[in-house]
């Protein structure tokens, strides 16, 4: 039996804990709902079993609406995690129990209790009690009574949670072999991801009430598309990187000048996961068979049995920087790029941090190597070793870091403490950078730009898109953290690029999104059809290239009333505004359709992809220089 679930969302004292989740699972298939405690899993199992309702959306099994259909008639079966066993009766009548309740005769009550003792390896333990059983042998008696009806979905809320390790893998092997016996449509919510490794057909990552990602379980490990599934599914590294047309440039060195690591964008920041099995360990960089990271100094080795965990604390000179904020996982100053200066230090931590931000890997790079790696080369803190990068993946997130586009101490200070950004830089652990030079190679291109709102933004705004800046956040100093976004976009050529923006944004708050498209009351029947259309497109390509969804809605007016309508609401809003064209076209449309934004008295925060906008050209020619010279410094023999 296939489950859809279509932009379900729940909400507890107006916070949806659940945020427009769409998700169809295939007849049979075991799906594992994976995710952190108050990501919104258990709520959503809960919701599939019938025991919590929901504030929009719908649930279907095999294309039939269950939304609001009694638990009892869904045919679901359903394990928690502390087993709910009836202490007063014997396994057997545990078992028999909905069958009793279904008014099932008594014959074949016991013929279907026997047959699910077996299934489960408890026979002759029907006449015990519950109180004499260990907790294995409990939760197994939990299975078997979930599938006594012979429900056609089996729904299990953590059922390994209060085991002990050797009895959790034997039960979860038992209940993957009923499943593929019984061929039944499986969802696992758990937060263990070595469970979910092994019984997965697919994985689901929920965090703030949105399904993140979906996948099969190497997929998602190897090729993760944001920071949080990166670093929530296995331990790994994270670095800023450099793209352009020669390839991906990693502090000093080239790590790769193949296709998919060049970009006709130039010095398009990107974020990059290394494993730490990826990395390759030796005693010199001559040594090294894959490409060189760096030297450094390893800080501590610890035993795992068949591997070993070392951390590594790279020598500043190699310039390897982290795309961890407050961190720096090779141990350096968390400088720029290609500039090399150093975050504006704030009262929120020592580095100008955002509280609350992630530095597990200020300690060093995590490496992990097996039983002959550590044969091979014997390593003791303080050892100095080369390190290379067998294999690393760059995340499509467009948001690689923030960067202040203020001078100001006071206004950086201020737009560090927003809770905009708080939020923002907490949950996506992305560094928050200072303002550079104007004449500073990689001003253009490196990070969001946040800038404060006010009347006095639209020449600030344009002038950074003139710089080369494609994304913007404009914060007025009164802004709460938003509860809704509103996405528009201004032509179709602006639509792909705004949206890969959103996703990124809609990952990391809890906010309800909806794309929206402005239309005249004077447009043509035609003219609403095709705007009708674009919204349903939006909507698809949001679901298939970022597995999010998102709700539509059309405005009759113009886009200055719009705007003037966000402006003036009580409720915390986020605009998004994907435009197209000059610096100076955004500036005239900025301040002609969406003023109202950028008015003292807004609390509205605007978001900005600008696709038209282009780097200078000498701005360009000397990111190609340097993308040389660093070229013939890691090949020698190559000439520029």
């Amino acid at each position: 039996m296939s489950i859809n679930f279509e932009q379900v969302t729940k909400r507890y004292h107006g916070v949806p804990v659940l945020n427009d989740v769409s998700l169809r699972i295939e007849p049979g298939e075991f799906f594992v709902l994976l995710g952190p405690s108050g990501s919104g899993k258990s709520t959503l199992l809960r919701i599939a079993a019938g025991l919590t309702d929901v504030h929009h959306g719908r649930i279907s099994f095999h294309d039939r609406d269950v939304t609001h259909v009694r638990a009892r008639d869904r045919g679901v079966g359903l394990v928690f995690q502390h087993y709910a066993l009836f202490r007063h009766m014997t396994v057997g009548q545990n078992v028999e129990f909905a069958l009793r309740v279904r008014g099932v005769k008594r014959r074949e009550r016991a013929r279907r209790r026997d047959q699910l003792l077996q299934l489960v390896s408890l026979e002759g333990y029907e006449s015990r009690l519950p109180g004499q059983l260990s907790g294995g042998q409990q939760q197994r008696v939990a299975v078997a009574r979930a599938l006594a009806h012979e429900p056609q979905v089996l729904l299990l809320d953590e059922p390994f949670g209060a085991l002990d390790a050797k009895i959790r893998v034997e039960l979860r092997e038992t209940i993957h072999q009923v499943q593929r016996r019984l061929g039944m449509t499986t969802i696992l919510v758990t937060h263990d991801q070595e469970e979910a490794f092994a019984l997965a057909d697919r994985i689901g990552i929920m965090h703030n009430g949105r399904l993140l990602e979906t996948g099969r379980p190497e997929n998602l490990y190897r090729r993760p598309a944001t920071r949080f599934v990166a670093t929530f599914l296995g331990a790994a590294n994270l670095f800023l990187g450099e793209r352009g047309p020669t390839g991906l440039r990693l502090g000093r060195r080239f790590l790769a000048t193949t296709p998919e690591a060049r970009s006709p964008v130039v010095g398009h920041e990107v974020v990059t996961v290394v494993r730490p099995e990826d990395i390759e360990v030796t005693e010199s960089e001559e040594q090294l068979v894959s490409g060189v990271l760096g030297v450094g100094q390893v800080t501590s080795a610890d035993f795992g049995g068949g591997f070993e965990r070392l951390r590594v604390k790279l020598e500043p000179e190699w310039e390897v920087l982290s795309a961890i904020g407050g961190a720096s996982p090779a141990g350096l100053a968390a400088r720029s790029p290609a500039a090399g200066r150093s975050p504006a230090a704030g009262a929120d931590g020592a580095d100008g941090s955002a509280p609350g931000t992630d530095t597990a890997n200020s300690e060093g790079i995590e490496i992990t190597r097996t039983s002959t790696e550590q044969a091979a080369l014997a390593l003791t803190p303080g050892k100095r070793v080369a390190l290379g990068i067998r294999r690393f993946h760059m995340l499509p997130t467009p948001i690689a870091s923030f960067r202040l586009l203020t001078t100001q101490p006071a206004m950086a200070l201020a737009l560090r403490r927003s809770p905009l950004l708080s939020q923002l830089v907490q949950s996506m652990q992305a560094p928050v950078l200072e303002a550079q030079d104007a004449t500073e190679p990689d001003n253009a291109l490196t990070g969001v730009g946040v800038i404060a709102g006010g009347r006095d933004s639209i020449p600030g705004i344009a002038a950074a898109v003139a710089q080369g800046r494609r994304w913007l956040l404009c914060v007025p100093p009164q802004a709460q953290l938003p509860r809704r976004m509103l996405i528009h976009c201004e032509s179709e050529a602006a639509r792909s690029e705004t949206l890969r923006l959103v996703a990124s944004v809609m990952r990391h708050l809890h906010a309800e999104a909806t794309f929206v498209s402005v239309q005249s009351p004077m447009a043509p029947r035609s003219e609403a059809t095709i705007a009708f259309r674009r919204l349903l497109d939006a909507r698809a390509e949001l679901q298939q290239s970022h597995g999010l969804d998102i709700r539509t809605e059309v405005h009759i007016g113009s886009a200055a009333d719009w705007s003037a309508q966000l402006a003036a609401s009580s409720e915390p809003m986020m605009a998004v505004l994907g435009l197209d064209g000059s610096p100076a076209d955004l500036e005239r449309t900025l301040a002609t359709d969406f003023s109202a934004l950028f008015d003292d008295a807004s609390r509205c925060v605007v978001l900005l992809s600008c696709t038209g906008g282009s780097a200078p050209a000498q701005l360009a020619g000397v990111t190609d220089r340097l993308f040389e010279s660093a070229l013939v410094h890691a090949l020698p023999g190559i000439r520029a």
